[in-house]
């Protein structure tokens, strides 16, 4: 039986297939440590099988994503100083191609199919968590926490914040309904019950936030563009406003304390402390890109044993800023930013600019997720996770022609009228 290529390629048609593809790369970026090679192998099969399908669709045009390969480009290139060679190149190569995967998903896959593969495939990872999953001694903080079948109990709060974002944009903002909806609400128990047991402050208060924001957001939709920005910039004035008294206050320490942090955030200053030493020795083009944490080198052995890491792998300076100007130099630094900036501020614009922008308004939130966290975890910096997979993600789809839909009346809007209305992103 011969499948038609549309089935593959074409977003209108090819929903099933996106599921699955975004499902089981879920699952291979949470635990391809475990599963070896193979799930790697199968990770790459269901993107690069799109451009055996259809190659001019699949790929598009390359010149277009100049700008979203630099940062990746650029830790090629730092390998060839690194001096851990071996280790530098192979990873390397392995986020470029990761970001290629992230780039044909987006060219092959809607906003609103990723959003349903997330929900299936968070809730697979959170499933598996449940039935093989760990308590672990958290070396930063000093307690014992449930990690699932991670090795940190972020990674699997990263996963259960996602699970709650994907969960509620399925239903609030695609208007997912009947068997969709009970996915979601199965997914979004799945999700809290997995960010309560794993007891991650940063993933907590993250989750928090972004569905917040996102409330926020999709709240604006109810005004026409010109409204939007100035609302906007009176909650921007008052955020700003509001963030500055806590500092003050001590607002901030009381929230840190209800999580049982401190002001040393349980040891992460500390190691913020050691990462900016290291990237002072070379500040321009870095150590090399994943050069740094190799076992043998002084520094990396030294905080291994400073933070009791027996293992001596699965450890960063918690910041995804520091971690880069360490290995890829300033130079690297200012890439990386300039990417996630272009996307934060790109799927802001659209929000702020066109009437229906459903598919912004979720990328727009996975974007403030993962700059939120940026602060204090390295989700965009590795190949093979969830959190890189979507930063490209949601970059490559800024790439795509945006068509804006009248504004309906206030009183008709709701989430089923985005979905009925024309889609806001056109594939080129």
């Amino acid at each position: 039986m011969r499948i038609a290529k549309s089935a593959l390629i074409d977003q209108d048609r090819n929903e099933l297939y996106g599921i699955a593809a975004i499902a089981l790369s879920f699952f291979v970026f949470a635990y391809s440590s475990r599963f070896g090679q193979i799930s790697i192998l199968a990770y790459y099969g269901v993107w690069f099988l799109l451009v055996a399908a259809d190659y001019k669709k699949a790929l598009g045009s390359y010149s277009r994503y100049f700008w979203i390969f630099t940062f990746a480009t650029f830790c090629f290139v730092s390998s060839f100083w690194a001096p851990a060679f071996g280790i530098s190149l192979r990873t390397a190569i392995q986020y470029l191609t990761h970001v290629i995967c992230a780039l044909i998903a987006m060219r092959t896959v809607s906003v609103r199919t990723l959003t349903r593969g997330g929900v299936v495939g968070v809730a697979l990872v959170l499933v598996y968590s449940i039935l093989f999953g760990t308590y672990t001694f958290d070396s930063i903080d000093g307690s014992f926490g449930f990690v699932g079948a991670f090795s940190s109990k972020n990674q699997l709060g990263f996963y259960a914040s996602l699970g709650i974002l994907f969960s509620y944009a399925t239903v609030m903002v695609f208007g997912a309904r009947r068997l969709w909806l009970a996915a979601a609400g199965v997914n979004a128990l799945l999700s809290a019950y997995c960010l309560a047991a794993a007891q991650s402050a940063t993933s907590v208060i993250t989750t928090i936030g972004i569905v917040a924001i996102c409330m926020g957001m999709q709240a604006f939709m109810f005004f026409s563009p010109k409204n939007r920005r100035g609302i906007f910039a009176a909650a921007l004035i008052l955020g700003f406003a509001a963030v500055v008294a806590a500092l003050q206050s001590g607002g901030i320490d009381v929230i840190l304390g209800l999580f049982g942090k401190d002001s040393t955030l349980t040891g992460r200053t500390y190691l913020w402390q050691n990462g900016i030493e290291a990237a002072a020795r070379n500040p321009m083009l870095g150590i090399g890109y994943q050069s740094f944490w190799v076992v043998g080198f002084p520094d990396a052995e030294r905080l291994w044993d400073d933070f009791g890491i027996t293992g001596r792998s699965g450890f960063h300076f918690h910041n995804t800023y520091i971690e880069t100007t360490v290995e890829t130099g300033f130079i690297g630094l200012l890439l990386l930013v300039s990417i996630l900036l272009t996307t934060f501020i790109g799927h802001l614009k659209r929000l702020l600019t066109f009437g229906y922008t459903p598919d912004s308004l979720l990328l727009f939130s996975v974007a403030c997720l993962l700059m939120i966290r940026s602060f204090v975890e390295i989700d965009i910096l590795n190949p093979y996770h969830v959190g890189s997979f979507l930063f490209y993600f949601a970059a490559g789809k800024l790439t795509a022609r945006q068509k804006s839909t009248a504004q309906p009346r206030a009183k008709h809007f709701g989430p089923n009228q985005i979905v009925q209305s024309q889609r806001s992103v056109q594939m080129g």
